[in-house]
């Protein structure tokens, strides 16, 4: 992951070493003590390569984009395109994000697919075991992730399996991420947030708590619910869906969200 980029940005390389305490090149290709799993070293190694492939786009010549939006950690890189803040700023705030969502423990998240997110929420709330449950990330009409105590994710399969989803899949995460159990966190992620400065974005960037740009005056707090709160892709996605002339463009490694957008698109609502 981003073999090519180190040495063609030997500045942000060095500075996320001297930052880190760490070898980002070592971390992102050879991985030698597996850490790359860990979500403490998976959202610098993720923010960086992402940030040098954004910039590659720019001093090859691409036009700048009409908007941006960036899945949970993407949305970090999103507004660092964005001009909200600089790479050493996004990348002092994602390791600091890192090793806060990686001290919580005691919880998983599941992949719930093919069901409808209002058919999974409707048996969240019936059911004993997901009323202790959040739905942690929308991310198409097919796939929707939930965050809880291991034991209710568990328990909750066979409700959703009668409401006629067709599996839920554990991930493979140390914690619920984007639900109620990463509020205390949340809360440290604010005071850590006020030492920095943040600008209004120069370009619009969707937001995964609202599936709206960001407001100027509010960037802070918005960025600050994040952690706690659902990443609201699907309602995004739609939302750019509805812009006039709306082509995407996916930037960083793989091809995850283009997928998901593939089948947003197949089965997204026609107008009457």
């Amino acid at each position: 992951m981003g073999a090519d980029l180190f040495d063609r940005f030997s500045d942000w390389t060095a500075l996320a070493d001297a930052t880190l305490g760490y070898s980002m090149r070592e971390l992102c290709v050879d991985d030698p003590r597996g850490d790359l799993v860990l979500t403490n070293f998976t959202q610098p190694a993720l923010f960086t390569v992402n940030a040098m492939t954004y910039r590659a786009r720019q001093e090859d010549g691409h036009p700048a984009p009409a908007f941006v939006a960036g899945h949970s950690l993407g949305e970090y890189n999103a507004l660092l395109a964005a001009g909200v803040f600089d790479y050493a700023t996004g990348l002092a705030l994602v390791a600091r994000r890192g090793a806060l969502m990686s001290a919580v423990r005691g919880g998983g998240m599941s992949a719930v697919i093919g069901l409808k997110p209002d058919a999974i929420a409707a048996v969240l709330a019936e059911s004993a075991p997901g009323r202790r449950l959040d739905v942690a990330n929308v991310n198409s009409f097919d796939q929707t992730v939930i965050a809880g105590p291991k034991a209710d994710l568990d328990a909750v399969e066979a409700p959703l399996a009668a409401a006629g989803a067709r599996g839920c899949i554990p991930l493979n995460v140390s914690a619920p991420f984007h639900s109620r159990y990463m509020r205390p966190v949340e809360d440290d992620f604010t005071a850590f947030l006020s030492g920095f400065p943040l600008l209004a974005p120069a370009i619009p960037v969707v937001a995964n708590v609202t599936a709206r740009p960001y407001v100027a005056d509010a960037v802070r707090d918005t960025l600050a619910r994040q952690i706690g709160s659902s990443v609201l892709w699907l309602e995004s996605m739609l939302w750019l869906l509805d812009q006039p002339g709306a082509e995407f463009e996916e930037v960083g490694p793989g091809a995850v969200l283009t997928k998901l957008l593939a089948q947003i698109k197949k089965k997204r609502p026609t107008a009457p």
